[in-house]
C-alpha cells in the first residue's frame, strides 16, 4: 500500500496512540498515509501472534518499523537489578531481530534506586550500546520530563555524549521538552547524525504534574498549545533526516475508532511539517465569511423555518436553478437556502440528521489553492453542479459540506444559480448586515478532531475553552476565529446528555446549532422585528434586576433592555447587546447581536439563554 502524499521524510506513528488490536492499529496507520510506525510494547504483548507475525502484516501494509519502545529503568541501577536490565535488553534485542527494527527507544530512568551519576548512566548506557552494535543494532536515549535524574533533553545529550558510542545517539520528544519549558532552539546546534530519532506531541496548557499531564493529555500537532513549528525548525536545522513520528497518550483517542484518529494524525503532522515549511503546502487561505447557509428540511419544517425568517426580516429572494426545492432567503448581506428536495446532497444530510444544516458557502480568495491545500491534507473533496456554477467543497468531519466561494464570483453565482421570483431587493429596515458566528454541537471527545480540522484547512486559531453552566451540566466551549474575526465557529460539547447541547447531539447527532447575526441598531432592529411579528425567546425580570445591581447601567437603559428581552454584556473592549429566537424544526436557533468593540460571545449569559430555551421546550 503506497502512500499517494509522499514526504521528504517518513511519517510515523506510535502504536500507542490509537486503539483496538495491534492489527487495527496498523491498518489504521497505513490507510491513514504513515510510512512507518514504533511498536509500543505493550501492544506486541497483548497481540496474539509473534513478532514475525506483527513484521509480516505490516510490510504487507506498507508500513516499516522504525523503532520498538520502551526499555525503562534500565541505567544507574544497583546490583542485582542491574543485571536483570541488561538480560532484559537482550530480550529485546532478540524481539527487534523478529520486528525488522535496528532502534530500542531507552527512557530515563524512574527507579527510585537508580543512581544519577552521570557517569554512571553513561558507561551503562555505552555498554547497551555496545551490545546493541555487536547485533546491528542501536539505542535512542530519551529524557523524561519526570525521570528520577535526567529529565531535560540537554541532559540526556550530555549523557549520549559523555557515553561516546557511535550506536547510541540522542531522542528528542517535543512533549518532554516543552512540559519543562525549555527552549528548542540550541537543537539547531547538535550535530544531526547523532539525534536517532523525533517524537512529536502537542498538549493543551494545564497545570498537572508532568507525568499525569504526559500520560493522559497529549495530543497531535494542532490540537494543543505547545509551539511545535519552532521545535521542528530547530531539529530540521541540525540536519536530522530520520523519521517524525507521533507519540500521544490520550484517554479520549484510545477509547475513539482507530481510523479516524489515525487520519487526524497525519492531518496534523502534514499541517505541522508545511507551517515548519519543511513540506509543500499552500498557505491557509484568507476566509472573509460565510456565504451562504443552506438547510436541509422537509416541508413542515421548512415552513416554519420561512415564517421565522420572515419576522426576522428576510425576504424570499427565488430559488437556486438547479434544484427548484432549494427556496433562497435574503437580508443584508446573508443568504439562507431551504432545501426541500427528495433526492441529492442534502436529502441524504436530512435522512442522517433530520432538519438541520447540510452545507456552508465559504467565501475564500483563492478556491483552488484551499482545495489543493485540503487534499495534501487528506480531507475528502465534493464538487456539486448548481446551475452553470459548480462549486468545489470539501467535507468536515461531521459530514458538513463546505463550499468554497471566491469573493470576488460571489455576485456572478448568485446570478448564475438563482431564480429570482421577488425583486432582488433587501426587505424594508434590513439592519442585518452578516454572519457573526455559527456555533456546532459536538458529541463528548470530539473537540480535538474540529479544532485540527478547521486550523489545519483554514489557519483558524482556537481561543480559550470556557465553561457554561447548564442546569443539567456543563457545556465546554471553543471559538475558532480568523485573525480578522470575520468568521467566527465556537465548538461545544458536554459530557452530560441532559444539556441543550447533549440533547442536540443525541437527537441530531453533530451539526451547527445556532446561527448569530450581526445587526447594526439593534435596539431599532427589535423594534421593526416586533413590528413583523417576531418574539424573542423571553428573559426574565430577575435577569435585568441582576444587570442593574452589577453593571452600573441606569434604570432607563435597564428599562430599554427588559422592554426587547436584550442581553447584555461587556469586556475590555466594549458592549455587547443580542437577543435569541424561539428553535426551529431540528433544535437550532438564531441570535441577534450587535457588537460595539466587543469580541467575546456573551458567556456570562449563556445560563439565562439555556434556562429560557429549556422553560420553552415544556
Amino acid at each position: 500500500m503506497s502512500n499517494p502524499h509522499p514526504s521528504p521524510r517518513r511519517r510515523a506513528i506510535a502504536t500507542v496512540c490509537l486503539s483496538g488490536t495491534l492489527p487495527d492499529k496498523l491498518e489504521a496507520a497505513a490507510l491513514a498515509g504513515f510510512d512507518a510506525v514504533e511498536i509500543f510494547e505493550p501492544d506486541l504483548l497483548l497481540f496474539d501472534g509473534t513478532a514475525r507475525d506483527v513484521r509480516r502484516i505490516a510490510g504487507d501494509l506498507g508500513l516499516e518499523i522504525v523503532l520498538l519502545q520502551p526499555l525503562r529503568n534500565f541505567e544507574g541501577l544497583p546490583e542485582p537489578k542491574r543485571a536483570r536490565a541488561f538480560a532484559l535488553a537482550e530480550r529485546k534485542f532478540d524481539l527487534m531481530a523478529e520486528l525488522g527494527t535496528d532502534l530500542l527507544l531507552v527512557c530515563s530512568s524512574l527507579d527510585a534506586e537508580a543512581s544519577g551519576d552521570r557517569a554512571r548512566i553513561a558507561a551503562d548506557l555505552a555498554e547497551l550500546a555496545e551490545r546493541a552494535a555487536r547485533r546491528g543494532l542501536r539505542i535512542g536515549y530519551e529524557a523524561l520530563a519526570f525521570g528520577a535524574h535526567i529529565r531535560h533533553w540537554h541532559e540526556a545529550w550530555e549523557v549520549v555524549q559523555r557515553a561516546n558510542h557511535p550506536a547510541l545517539g540522542l531522542i528528542l520528544d517535543s512533549f518532554h521538552l516543552f512540559a519543562l519549558g525549555d527552549d528548542p532552539a540550541p537543537i539547531a546546534a547538535l550535530p544531526g547524525a547523532r539525534i536517532f530519532f523525533v517524537q512529536l506531541a502537542d498538549a493543551p496548557k494545564l497545570t498537572l504534574d508532568p507525568i499525569s499531564w504526559s500520560r493522559h493529555y497529549r495530543n497531535f500537532p494542532g490540537q494543543g498549545d505547545f509551539p511545535l513549528a519552532g521545535f521542528l525548525r530547530a531539529v530540521a536545522a541540525s540536519g536530522y533526516a530520520g523519521p517524525l513520528s507521533l507519540e500521544v497518550f490520550n484517554d479520549e483517542f484510545r477509547a475513539s475508532a482507530p481510523r479516524p484518529t489515525a487520519q487526524d494524525a497525519i492531518r496534523g503532522l502534514i499541517a505541522l511539517e508545511a507551517e515548519a515549511g519543511l513540506a509543500p503546502l499552500p498557505p491557509p487561505p484568507a476566509l472573509e465569511g460565510v456565504g451562504f447557509v443552506e438547510f436541509a428540511l422537509d416541508p413542515g419544517a421548512a415552513a416554519e423555518t420561512a415564517r421565522l425568517l420572515t419576522t426576522l426580516g428576510f425576504a424570499r429572494l427565488g430559488h437556486i436553478a438547479a434544484e427548484p426545492g432549494a427556496e433562497v432567503y435574503g437580508a443584508g448581506g446573508i443568504r439562507f437556502i431551504l432545501n426541500t428536495a427528495a433526492e441529492g446532497l442534502a436529502h441524504g444530510h436530512f435522512l442522517r440528521h433530520g432538519p438541520s444544516v447540510a452545507a456552508l458557502g465559504l467565501v475564500v480568495d483563492d478556491a483552488a489553492a484551499t482545495l489543493a491545500r485540503a487534499e495534501g491534507l487528506h480531507v475528502s473533496l465534493w464538487r456539486e453542479p448548481l446551475g452553470a456554477f459548480s462549486l468545489p467543497a470539501l467535507r468536515a468531519p461531521d459530514g458538513l459540506l463546505l463550499y468554497l466561494l471566491e469573493k470576488d464570483a460571489v455576485a456572478g453565482f448568485w446570478q448564475a444559480a438563482l431564480i429570482a421570483e421577488t425583486a432582488p431587493n433587501p426587505p424594508p429596515e434590513p439592519r442585518w448586515e452578516r454572519i457573526d458566528h455559527l456555533a456546532i454541537a459536538l458529541p463528548a471527545g470530539a473537540m480535538d478532531r474540529f479544532v485540527l480540522f478547521y486550523r489545519s484547512v483554514f489557519g483558524l486559531l482556537p481561543g480559550p475553552r470556557t465553561d457554561l453552566p447548564d442546569r443539567f451540566g456543563l457545556i465546554q466551549s471553543r471559538p475558532l476565529e480568523n485573525r480578522e474575526k470575520t468568521f467566527r465557529l465556537p465548538l461545544n460539547v458536554s459530557e452530560s446528555p441532559a444539556t441543550a447541547t447533549g440533547r442536540f447531539v443525541a437527537t441530531h447527532g453533530p451539526g451547527v446549532q445556532h446561527i448569530a447575526l450581526a445587526a447594526r441598531d439593534i435596539f431599532g432592529l427589535a423594534d421593526s422585528l416586533s413590528a413583523r411579528g417576531f418574539t424573542p425567546l423571553a428573559v426574565t425580570a430577575n435577569y435585568y434586576e441582576d444587570l442593574a445591581a452589577a453593571s452600573g447601567l441606569d434604570a432607563a437603559e435597564i428599562a430599554k433592555l427588559a422592554a426587547r428581552n436584550l442581553l447584555y454584556d461587556r469586556d475590555g473592549g466594549g458592549e455587547f447587546y443580542h437577543f435569541y429566537s424561539p428553535a426551529i424544526p431540528g433544535g437550532l436557533f438564531f441570535e441577534g447581536l450587535e457588537r460595539r468593540g466587543y469580541q467575546g460571545y456573551g458567556a456570562a449569559n449563556a445560563p439565562f439563554r439555556l434556562a429560557a430555551q429549556r422553560r420553552g421546550e415544556r
